[in-house]
């Protein structure tokens, strides 16, 4: 006779917290006291809840592996993405391209305007190419070189970039997270996207009110040119500065949006990156090693020296481990049901639809912390979830919704995550340093849930027309208490059925 297979207990409640409380003890103590990474606290917090997996709940190690390897292979596109655009930049930069764009930038870019047009130009990208990623760390990057050299705060210039980017990427059909939220709750695509407009419109509309606003605290500035002066002859001493340069992130963006997929679409703007690094003088070996290494500015001039030292596939190793980290921490608590165990419990405080809908956001801000990915943050709620909005009669486009305006856009304000350390590399701005001006990323997930509560573009089954309950037409405006009357006439009627 074989082995019998040892039973697996449910872990509880309490023991599902243990590793999540050391990890956020150790994480808090190495930040704060020693000023460290967070790589390794991550790591022994995952080590905690293996342990107590192996040696508590009956797991084996084989299995709990396969769950770390799962977690990772599940977002390894998004890591290879990211060593692409670390390839890009390096390229990019060595070819005079994003050179091209300071230069052009620093003398059409009103410090007054600056943070809405960042905003906008950033939305436009995002949108075209489906990449809040993509948008980052090309517009992105020379935008910060801009705000350098224009006197706006780096901080506020990357929470305008942020929000504009997860703005264009979270209704742009081309994104991947835009299609994932709609697939995990069983909504289609277009539905999705409709439905995201009436909160996501609102929460833009104010994002960019507040940037015209914040920008009007440089109205008046006077602008050192001789700084920019100094700037601009420096580039020009360094780099062929031509407008044909800018054809190159013009032919990546209608590349994207054509559908061509992101990874051989960013090695083309490699390629031709690497191409018109010859034109800089480039051979083939320094090429080679900018892509590797990125580049190295030594002009003597202290700004350009910053805005110009980036790039290259080694100059993100350090966000890909702590991506790895991050998701071998989530796979083992995804394995071993400590994710389900923590997220179940919150279904207790959903007694109504705007509690259901917050216990949602919450869950996507939880899991976005804890295994730092947003793919898992849409992932596992609308699983865990799916059920429970169609038992109240909630249309799927409700689910999908607050997926994306809390899994999507709260991963970006997340440090050890794999979009906030992936923003924070692209554009060298610490994730607290911009999170309290990514307005459009706070603002999302508290407007959808305010509309929940108040009832607004709130859909039900029988309002949903691609649902077998359809009945009569949408009425989107609806009290509370008609939604929870509606919900409660709807589980008799199917209680009885």
């Amino acid at each position: 006779m074989g082995k019998v297979p040892k039973q697996k207990k449910q872990p509880t409640l309490l023991i599902s917290i243990i590793p999540v409380a050391v990890t956020v003890a150790l994480i808090g103590i190495v930040i704060i006291g020693y000023d460290g990474e967070v790589h390794i606290p991550i790591l022994m917090g995952a080590v905690v809840g293996a342990a107590i997996a192996i040696f508590g709940l009956g797991f084996t190690w084989k299995e709990i592996e396969q769950g770390i390897v799962d977690s990772i292979g599940s977002t390894m596109q998004a890591i290879l993405i990211l060593a692409v655009i670390g390839i890009l930049i390096g390229t990019w930069i060595a070819g005079g391209i994003v050179p091209t764009l300071i230069y052009y930038g620093l003398q059409i870019m009103s410090p007054t305007f600056f943070l809405a047009a960042s905003l906008i130009l950033c939305s436009i990208v995002a949108l075209a190419t489906g990449s809040s990623w993509t948008t980052a760390g090309t517009v992105g990057l020379a935008l910060i070189g801009i705000a350098q050299g224009i006197g706006v705060s780096i901080p506020l210039a990357a929470g305008a970039i942020i929000s504009g980017a997860y703005f264009g990427d979270k209704i742009s059909p081309l994104s991947d997270t835009t299609n994932l939220a709609p697939g995990m709750a069983g909504a289609t695509l277009f539905d999705h996207i409709k439905h995201m407009l009436y909160t996501t419109s609102v929460s833009y509309g104010i994002t960019l009110i507040i940037f015209v606003i914040l920008g009007l605290q440089y109205r008046g500035n006077v602008l050192d040119a001789s700084e920019i002066s100094g700037i601009l002859e420096t580039i020009e001493s360094i780099y062929t500065i031509s407008p044909i340069f800018l054809l190159v992130p013009v032919i990546v963006i209608v590349m994207v949006a054509m559908k061509i997929p992101a990874i051989p679409g960013l090695i083309v703007g490699c390629i031709l990156g690497a191409i018109c690094s010859v034109f800089q003088g480039q051979d083939f070996g320094s090429i080679i090693d900018i892509a590797n290494n990125g580049t190295v500015a030594e002009t003597g001039h202290a700004v350009v020296d910053e805005l110009l030292t980036n790039g290259g596939l080694q100059s993100m190793m350090w966000t890909i481990s702590l991506i790895m980290s991050a998701l071998t921490f989530g796979g083992v608590l995804e394995k071993t049901g400590m994710m389900a165990t923590i997220a179940n419990r919150l279904l207790v405080f959903a007694k109504n639809t705007g509690s259901l809908i917050l216990v949602t956001a919450v869950t996507c801000l939880f899991v976005n912390t804890l295994c730092g990915d947003q793919y898992l943050a849409i992932a596992l709620p609308g699983k865990m979830y799916k059920d429970t909005y169609a038992e109240r009669g909630l249309a799927p486009r409700n689910l999908s919704r607050i997926l994306e305006d809390s899994g999507t856009v709260t991963s970006a304000l997340i440090p050890w995550n794999t979009c906030g350390a992936t923003m924070s590399g692209f554009l060298g701005v610490p994730t607290f340093a911009y999170f309290p001006y990514a307005f459009f990323n706070l603002l999302s997930p508290i407007v959808s849930v305010i509309y929940a509560y108040m009832g607004i573009s709130i859909m039900t089954l029988e309002e949903d027309p691609a649902s077998e309950q359809y009945v009569r037409p949408m009425k989107l405006k609806k009290s509370p208490k008609e939604l929870e009357e509606y919900i409660a006439n709807y589980k008799n009627k199917h209680a009885n059925a």
